[in-house]
């Protein structure tokens, strides 16, 4: 008898790679094997992403692409499933006969039961790594409970849950035991976890927890929500053995008036009290932000005082969405005013001020001796990280060696040059 085979394509955020990476999991268990291309599976599972207009365009893209192989007879099935289903499910029915079936982002087992398989208790918290091995996303929660304007998450993914902490460390050894040495700590707001069950927030006792969990190295806090910070966090991170000295905390925008509007729960005072705090409480810190431009009301009045903000504060790390209006959304009523262009003008700008700020950062690293995290061999070099930068997103370290090095181990180099976005070095070896 021919073992069936299945293809998982997953977009968006490393949220979405967790659910796959545990769907693959749950189907290999049930006799499934996995194909990397959809040539020669018997079922393909496109796992969509619905978060802004680009995002939705590529799942839609991708399940037409799909849909066509499944035309010519390469794949027999097609599933699809996450976000983008979650907001438009009758839309896609209607419009995308090709597909076998649609679920959600919270139909895990109803999945399975349309492979007929079925989910298996025995495996929370297994999951078959799309990663390199030696990292790996740590989803604590699911959710949110903030009611951000423009947001449309809590219409996907629901109310704000947390995973029971003896949930997240029973994970965490399985992915040790899987050889991860970087944990990098994802959900829709990060520090928010816990208040749901156990009634406050417990991210920083989980930290701690964390550290003692043997064969993980580091551990980098993302999407770590700005308004009602738990500042006791700020002590963890410090005095924590594995969480890294880095933090990603989106704060959209800094004008009071957007702030507002975008239902921030923060004002632009605040704002700059917490992320002085978090510079001055976590000496040696890398912040990592994101901001939209274009959004309704933000005239040049507005994107203006973001720009300064954004020239004087020097983020080390950042990135820029352009406003696109999301149905379901509080903001949806505001409409579009900002021309698109106009958006990708000011985005620009935004990130050229951050170009500037990069280089210079990166030049005071040169001279300086650095422990990376090597990711992969690209041609007769490494490529790895240092503690500020989340992969995929942040700066690379390229690094020349006299000696082969393992992907996923730790090496010591020497920093020699700096470019805008790179930082090239040579390993050090201890005679």
């Amino acid at each position: 008898m021919n073992q069936k085979k299945v293809h998982i394509v997953t977009l968006g955020c490393p949220k979405n790679q967790v659910d796959s990476e545990v769907l693959a999991a749950q189907l290999q268990a049930n006799g499934y094997a996995l194909s990397k291309t959809p040539e020669g599976a018997d079922v393909a599972v496109v796992n969509t992403c619905g978060f802004i207009d680009a995002a939705k365009q590529e799942s839609i893209e991708t399940i037409l692409q799909i849909a066509e192989q499944k035309k010519s007879g390469t794949i027999k099935k097609l599933v699809v499933t996450g976000c983008l289903v979650e907001r438009y499910r009758k839309e896609l029915k209607d419009g995308l006969t090709e597909v076998d079936a649609f679920f959600g982002t919270s139909e895990l087992k109803n999945v399975l039961q349309n492979f007929g398989a079925e989910y298996k208790f025995d495996m929370i918290g297994d999951r078959v790594l799309t990663t390199p091995p030696h990292y790996a996303y740590l989803k604590i929660s699911e959710g949110c409970d903030n009611p951000c304007s423009f947001c449309a998450i809590p219409l996907m993914r629901g109310k704000h849950a947390s995973k029971p902490v003896e949930e997240i460390i029973r994970e965490t050894r399985l992915l040790a035991d899987k050889g991860v040495k970087e944990l990098i700590v994802v959900g829709q707001d990060t520090t928010y976890y816990g208040l749901d069950i156990y009634g406050s927030r417990e991210l920083p006792a989980l930290l701690r927890k964390l550290d003692d969990v043997a064969g993980i190295e580091w551990v980098r806090l993302m999407y770590a929500y700005p308004a009602k910070f738990p500042e006791e966090l700020l002590d963890a991170i410090r005095e924590s053995r594995k969480t890294v000295k880095y933090i990603d905390i989106p704060i959209q925008h800094i004008s009071d008036k957007l702030l507002k509007s975008m239902r921030r729960g923060i004002s632009r005072r605040k704002l700059e009290e917490l992320l002085h705090s978090i510079r001055d409480r976590v000496p040696g810190i890398a912040i990592r932000t994101t901001l939209i431009v274009g959004y309704p009301g933000e005239g040049e009045k507005e994107f203006e005082e973001l720009l300064r903000f954004v020239e004087e504060f020097k983020f080390d790390r950042l990135g820029v969405f352009t406003y696109s209006v999301e149905d379901g959304t509080t903001a949806a009523i505001l409409g579009d005013p900002v021309p698109q262009e106009e958006k990708e003008r000011r985005q620009a700008a935004i990130m050229e001020a951050q170009r500037k700020i990069i280089a210079e950062l990166n030049d005071k690293k040169v001279g300086t001796k650095q422990v990376v995290l090597i990711d992969s061999k690209d041609g007769g070099n490494y490529v790895g990280r240092t503690s500020h930068d989340a992969p995929e997103i942040d700066t690379e370290v390229i690094i020349t060696s006299e000696k082969p090095l393992e992907i996923g181990s730790f090496a010591e180099v020497q920093i020699d040059d700096a470019l805008e976005h790179d930082l090239y070095g040579t390993a050090i070896f201890k005679s």
